[in-house]
């Protein structure tokens, strides 16, 4: 091996900046309030306030921090902070938590950060900025409002109210909580692009509350607000299995408002929601975030939301009751329609019948134009699949519907057309998963390519992440994980965006990885935590669909599954540094460890789901569950330590080396280095999750590299062995096997699903199975991260959480020729990029600001293999 080459290209460019006398260009950027970007209703007194150092030259550091808040923004440019001068920090750290003066509440607050580079340099951001909301229950003015119907009564209400602003306006924010779902208008716009808001949450014990700059849409003189309201989580009025229909919050949409404005002689007017606003139903005439929408365009009062609507035939509205004492503010990354999409291909079956294929599996809803005859019902059906005849099959997703009718088909919008020229159609308060639509109507239409338009609608979280490979298995895998991830990211990790819209744990918490590396989704996550907090039974125990309206606390909700509570808090810590989840999470894993100690006094439990749809090989249900207790014991060991709780570190510690050894003492042949019966999972599960002791690690390794070989180099897996089986490989000098499995291209492996056109990651390995066959899932997920790991060798060390020091661990498989993986951490780009050239590996590794590695080089290279790296681009060569 040849020891570390910097490129020329860097030398020259440090010779030119001497040569030119010019600044070297280092700055604090991407500064964030806890993990947003300026965000608006602050709740939180002590929020975290990040940046990244933008400096790209070798050993770039900083060397000390200083933070300054005010609430005058030319203070602030001016480096006075009199709401928080934190003084010059002789530190590294770039995630810190607010420690000023008690922060008010609808405050605008600006804040910069000057920081010292590698020289000592003084460098300065940007001023920023976040802005304080409600703050807490007491300052909300409006009274929770609704039409006084009942949960049965299908039509969306409608609300209005006209007021006079006397004053010129300075600025303005909108304040709304909604139990159910809502669309906020203001002078006839729309306010906001966020789709499916507020995100669904655990209604009787906490909501979220929305906030708007409205400034721009309000005007001198008489405005006028319109709310609509849907059922979303809250009223379920679609039948499944789930039961959400009886879920204990179940109740008939309602919202509060408060519309606070600023004006610009310094007064401030709040129009709350009172009984002088008024009601009325109107065109969209069912809602259902399960099933469909229903739009009668016959019904449509146009301009409802405007001034001079004449509401002469609307309603008085009542007050209802306040759903949770828990209103708080939705600081989350919020659902959005973030992709459009064309129609690929159409086809017309008769004159009445028409099937559109989008090309790509997803989640979201469809917008249609089309005109016809007054009366005229179009019925759009929403499906992954076609039948032979064209037609779309949804036989596949509808399994756990359960109408008592007709009258709500599952997956199809319906629409009745109004005869007054062309139409169109958006559901606003569902979402479904599909690639193709039937369009069918009562009546002959004429629809084109155009007619239909798709929108992809996710939460909105940043793409961090990004591999590029030379074999294009490995890229459509990248692209069905991403589709798949996103899909099912609705403010909350779902299992599917048809069938069920679960927040499965399972799913959740094997698919972390993937999720981390690619996407920034912190906030989601926290929120999700939240949701898992208010579920939780005071002995610990967790339903395994979080949220939920009863469903999920069964014989199986058990450790494979719930251990969300512990798995995703410490990965999140691992991949931003940032300790609050696992502070707010902490007494919850510790009551759930207890429960699990309590009822498994051994160290060895049976409680789980076992290794979800395996090909055909079952694995010890014990020791797979008795596994994940380990794996949430060492978690809470490990926060403990970092809390410095010392007394639950040392009985944790004991606790987590006494399950390890039982596990070890049933199921470890030490021998022959076979778990159990020796099948994939039960080789795999105790690599991943270091129950293995290390004497027997290689020899364990060997054996499931056997089984694999065996297999053709196919998986005989389950979920828990999908998540465990490429890891507990690559990781223990079995890295070709690996490779050769990940991109497998037949049955049974994950490569078989896009070498046949899969745009999404699936929920069977078989292609013809006839059960659990969602065509979009993220339980098998962990493909998407692996690669990242497996290939490009890159790993948070848990020393030093947030890649503040990053493990570099890649390996070189002898048939892939080139790969490069891209993961953007918290101190910005990491990227880990290697190619083959003949017997030489050329490695280009570049590591952020703030940041150091250490590169291990793989088995398969000979000389020096473990080499330090500071700041900087590097270019490391191997010899095989």
């Amino acid at each position: 091996m040849k020891r570390l080459i910097i490129s020329a290209g860097v030398l020259l460019f440090s010779l030119q900046a001497a040569l030119s006398q010019e600044p070297i260009n280092c700055k604090p950027v991407h500064l964030t309030c806890d993990h947003l970007v300026a965000p608006l209703g602050v709740d939180n007194s002590t929020p975290r306030l990040s940046w990244q150092l933008r400096d790209k030259r070798q050993g770039a550091r900083q060397t000390a921090y200083q933070i300054i808040v005010g609430d005058d923004s030319l203070e602030v440019v001016n480096n006075k902070g009199k709401i928080w001068d934190s003084g010059k920090q002789h530190s590294e750290q770039m995630l810190v938590t607010y420690a000023g003066k008690e922060l008010r509440p609808f405050t605008k607050y600006y804040w910069k950060v000057r920081a010292w580079d590698k020289d000592w340099v003084e460098v300065s951001s940007c001023v920023s900025t976040f802005e304080t909301g409600m703050m807490k229950m007491s300052n909300w003015q409006g009274a929770w409002i609704g039409d006084g119907r009942d949960i049965h009564y299908r039509p969306a209400p409608y609300f209005r109210k006209v007021f006079e602003a006397n004053k010129k306006i300075k600025s303005a924010r909108a304040y709304i909580a909604v139990a159910g779902l809502y669309e906020l208008y203001i002078n006839g716009e729309k306010i906001g692009n966020h789709c499916l808001d507020p995100l669904y949450t655990r209604f009787d014990r906490r909501n979220f509350y929305v906030t708007y700059d409205v400034t721009s849409q309000l005007k001198e003189g008489r405005n006028a607000i319109g709310v609509l309201l849907g059922n979303g989580w809250y009223n379920h009025q679609s039948m499944g299995v789930w039961d959400f229909h009886r879920a204990p919050w179940r109740n008939r949409p309602t919202f509060c408002m408060d519309l606070r404005i600023t004006y610009k002689d310094g007064t401030i007017e709040v129009i709350p929601t009172e009984r002088d606003w008024k009601t009325s139903s109107g065109a969209l005439v069912f809602n259902s975030i399960y099933t469909a929408e229903h739009y009668d365009a016959r019904l449509e009062q146009k301009e409802w939301n405007t001034v001079d609507f004449d509401d002469s035939k609307w309603h008085g509205v009542g007050y209802r009751a306040v759903p949770s004492q828990n209103v708080v503010s939705q600081q989350v990354q919020p659902i959005r329609a973030v992709d459009t999409l064309t129609v690929k291909s159409w086809k017309q079956l008769n004159d009445t019948t028409y099937v559109f294929d989008f090309g790509q599996n997803m989640a979201g809803v469809t917008h249609i134009k089309v005109a016809g005859e007054a009366g005229t019902v179009i019925q759009m059906k929403h499906g992954e699949r076609l039948y032979e005849n064209g037609k779309v099959n949804t036989s596949n997703i509808d399994v756990y519907h359960r109408p008592v009718d007709n009258s709500d088909p599952f997956q199809t919008d319906i629409l009745i057309l109004s005869g007054k020229g062309e139409d169109e159609f958006v559901a606003r308060f569902n979402y479904k998963g599909f690639r193709y639509v039937e369009v069918t109507s009562s009546k002959p239409i004429t629809l084109n390519k155009k007619s239909l338009t798709a929108y992809f609608v996710h939460s909105d979280v940043e793409k961090i992440g990004k591999v590029i490979a030379s074999n294009e298995i490995i890229n459509k895998l990248c692209k069905a994980s991403d589709n798949s991830y996103l899909s099912n990211l609705m403010g909350y990790p779902t299992d599917c965006p048809q069938r069920e819209k679960n927040g499965w744990t399972g799913d959740g918490h094997l698919a972390i990885e993937t999720a981390l590396y690619n996407f920034d989704g912190i906030t989601v996550y926290e929120k999700w935590l939240a949701d898992h907090r208010d579920e939780q039974q005071p002995n610990g125990v967790l339903p395994d669909i979080i949220p939920t309206g009863g469903w999920g606390y069964g014989t199986d909700n058990g450790l494979d599954w719930t251990s969300t509570i512990a798995i995703i808090p410490w990965n999140i810590y691992l991949f931003y540094g940032d300790s609050k989840l696992l502070v707010d999470c902490y007494d919850n894993i510790k009551r759930y460890v207890d429960y699990v100690d309590r009822i498994a006094p051994n160290g060895l439990t049976s409680w789980g789901r076992g290794d979800w749809v395996p090909v055909k090989s079952h694995s010890n249900k014990e020791l797979t569950s008795s596994v994940y207790f380990y794996v949430d014991t060492k978690i809470l060991a490990n926060a403990a330590k970092l809390l410095g709780k010392t007394e639950d570190y040392e009985h944790y510690t004991a606790l987590a080396e006494k399950i390890r050894n039982a596990v070890n003492d049933k199921f470890l042949n030490r021998e022959t280095g076979i778990y159990g019966s020796g099948v994939q999972t039960e080789q795999s599960v105790p690599l991943q999750w270091d129950i293995v002791p290390k004497e027997l690690k290689r020899k364990v390794a060997r054996n499931l590299a056997k089984q694999v070989e065996a297999a053709g180099f196919h998986l005989d897996v389950g979920v828990l062995g999908a998540k465990a089986i490429l890891n507990a490989l690559s990781e223990n000098g079995e890295a070709e096997t690996a490779y050769k499995l990940a991109v497998q291209n037949s049955y049974p492996s994950w490569g078989e699903w896009v070498a046949n056109g899969a745009t999404t990651l699936l929920e069977n390995w078989d292609l013809k199975a006839t059960r659990d066959i969602s065509d979009n899932h993220m339980m098998f997920g962990e493909i998407g991260g692996w690669f990242y790991k497996g290939l490009g060798g890159i790993f948070p060390d848990p020393e030093y959480p947030g890649f503040k020091h990053i493990l570099l661990r890649p390996n070189f498989p002898a048939e892939l020729d080139k790969f490069e993986a891209k993961h953007q951490s918290p101190y910005g780009e990491i990227r880990s990029a290697w190619e083959r050239k003949g017997k030489q590996i050329v490695c280009h590794v570049t590591i952020p600001a703030n940041s150091t590695a250490t590169f291990y080089a793989p088995d398969n290279v000979k000389g020096e293999r473990i080499i330090h790296l500071e700041a900087g681009e590097h270019i490391l060569k191997f010899t095989l």
